[in-house]
């Protein structure tokens, strides 16, 4: 049995999944790099460098005259492309470039800093760390192993000819950082000891290094490990939800396609329902819902087509009837016969206006198009329609052809020009041109009328709609020329839309395709302008 998870399960699934992997990376990371101590950045591999540096300099500056600290600070200055300056604690200048110490630096040179800190590594305690003891006797460090008595202090560890008096005092942290502004610096200091010539004791001092940028050219801190884990997290997000995501994507996109069709009234079409969620629910949903849609259009076309059929016969019964009555009538009874003939003709039109909607929407997957020279169609349907001097103009090059079934296309032409001539001929000059756009073809029919509101653009092509609510004799139509439009059109494998023009007037807009590899194109996914 295949479990069935919803939508919202996989996500949530998903997402702690993808913070499993991304919370054991970040622990490996902070394992690896921060060992777990979260005071500072610096107490990591950069902290560590930082200490190492201040060593070897408070080492090979031990006994120097001034001018041979100044070269020392500059070869590693040069070296790390950064400032590195000799302060002692009490903001004296031991060594360094000449440069204006910051108010905000020079607080920090005397700051003893929170207890319990630790001194340097390799550095010696200073006068005072630990408490008086007698000669002879160990005396323990608070919080430390109990020190060496003189004789048996180790040959690297310094040995102090003062005398250690005092109170106990806090130690300094090894390691500080700040950053100052106008201009913008950064600032790294470390704690260490320096011995001056002629001096027994060390110089509690501060080795500072300065630079204009945040990581100190890698040497305050490397971002190096920070981009490295950036990328796998990125890698491995992608890994994770890029294939879900673009399978739901790709799923909502094509149901997207298939409800823009099933609204063009193309119910040929089939969505993936294989999937397990509320996607594929929703999949066979559309599918069912296309299948009964078609159903209902092609039977409502085609009882429209029968009726019509069987209305033809009483119809023609009538003006025949109608013809033999108004012979024998008498004349001052003819205008009633006249009135009914006019109804009786006026039905028989709508009878064939539906008759010729109802066959060009049914079987349209057995109509084959084929090569029509548009420019000369187009003529021919100009010259039957243009009535009462109507100034139409053809802007359509001799050679252009497009895919149409000719008495389709003819039909739908004529019903686009002669809306246009009835309703804005008297506008000015009515427009027939075409010209391809995106390898397909457009027939544009422009007039110069009042155009059309612009929320009833969208209904113009719907059977029976009209601009006016009332169908008297005066404004005359059945609501069902533009629709038989649209059926022609579509039934050629094109699209048909409108638009208003500006500043007046209207344009019907005829997409039709140039060649088979168009059609097909064209028949699997229709596409409006």
């Amino acid at each position: 049995m295949r479990l069935r998870f919803s939508l919202f399960t996989k996500i949530l699934g998903w997402f702690f999944v993808n913070l499993l992997i991304l919370g054991g990376v970040l622990f490996a990371f902070f394992n690896l790099y921060f060992r777990f101590n979260p005071a500072s950045l610096l107490w990591g591999e950069s902290g560590n460098r930082i200490e190492a540096i201040a060593h070897l300099i408070s080492i090979e500056s031990g006994g120097k005259t001034r001018e041979e600290r100044d070269a020392l600070l500059s070869r590693y200055s040069s070296a790390y492309q950064v400032d590195f300056l000799l302060y002692t604690n009490t903001g004296e200048k031991l060594a360094g470039k000449e440069m204006n110490l910051p108010a905000e630096v020079a607080r920090r040179l005397a700051d003893p800093g929170p207890s319990g800190g630790r001194p340097p590594r390799g550095q010696p305690p200073s006068e005072g760390e630990f408490p008086p003891h007698e000669p002879g006797e160990r005396s323990r460090r608070p919080g430390g192993p109990p020190p060496y008595a003189p004789d048996e202090r180790p040959e690297h560890f310094p040995r102090f000819n003062g005398p250690m008096t005092g109170p106990p005092r806090r130690s300094h942290p090894p390691v500080f950082s700040l950053k100052t502004s106008d201009p913008t610096r950064y600032w790294v200091g470390a704690r260490v000891m320096v011995f001056d010539q002629g001096r027994p004791e060390p110089i509690r001092s501060v080795l500072i290094a300065s630079s204009d940028s945040m990581t100190g050219h890698g040497l305050f801190f490397d971002p190096t490990p920070w981009l490295i884990i950036l990328s796998i997290v990125g890698i491995l997000s992608i890994l994770l939800w890029l294939p879900f995501v673009r399978s739901m994507t790709r799923t909502v996109a094509q149901m997207t396609a298939a409800t823009e069709q099933i609204a063009e009234e193309h119910f040929d079409v089939t969505v993936n329902d294989k999937r397990s969620d509320e996607l594929g629910r929703l999949g066979k949903a559309i599918n069912h819902l296309a299948v009964r849609l078609s159903g209902f259009v092609t039977g409502q076309k085609r009882f429209l087509g029968d009726i019509s059929h069987e209305l033809n016969s009483p119809l023609a019964r009538m003006q025949f009837a109608l013809g033999i009555l108004e012979e024998r009538v008498e004349p001052a009874h003819r205008g009633y016969v006249e009135d009914a003939q006019e109804e009786v003709r006026l039905m028989s039109n709508l009878v064939s206006e539906l008759l010729t909607f109802s066959r060009a929407g049914i079987r349209t997957s057995e109509i084959r198009p084929e090569k029509v020279a548009l420019g000369q169609l187009a003529r021919q349907v100009i010259e039957r329609e243009a009535a009462d001097g109507a100034d139409i103009r053809v802007k359509i090059d001799e050679t252009l052809e497009v895919m149409a079934v000719p008495g389709l296309l003819s039909r739908a032409l004529a019903n686009v020009i002669r809306n246009a001539v009835r309703y804005a001929g008297a506008a000015g000059p009515i427009t027939v041109s075409a010209g391809r756009q995106d390898g397909r073809v457009q027939v544009v029919v422009a007039d110069c009328g009042p155009g059309v509101p612009d929320e009833a653009l969208g209904k113009l092509f719907d059977p029976f709609f009209r601009l006016q609510p009332d169908r008297s004799r005066s404004t005359g139509g059945t609501g069902l020329g533009l629709a038989i439009v649209k059926t022609c059109v579509e039934s050629c494998q094109g699209t048909v839309t409108a638009r208003n023009r500006m500043p007046s007037g209207l344009e019907i807009i005829i997409t039709l395709n140039t060649g088979v590899s168009d059609l097909k194109l064209s028949s699997q996914s229709p596409e409006g302008h």
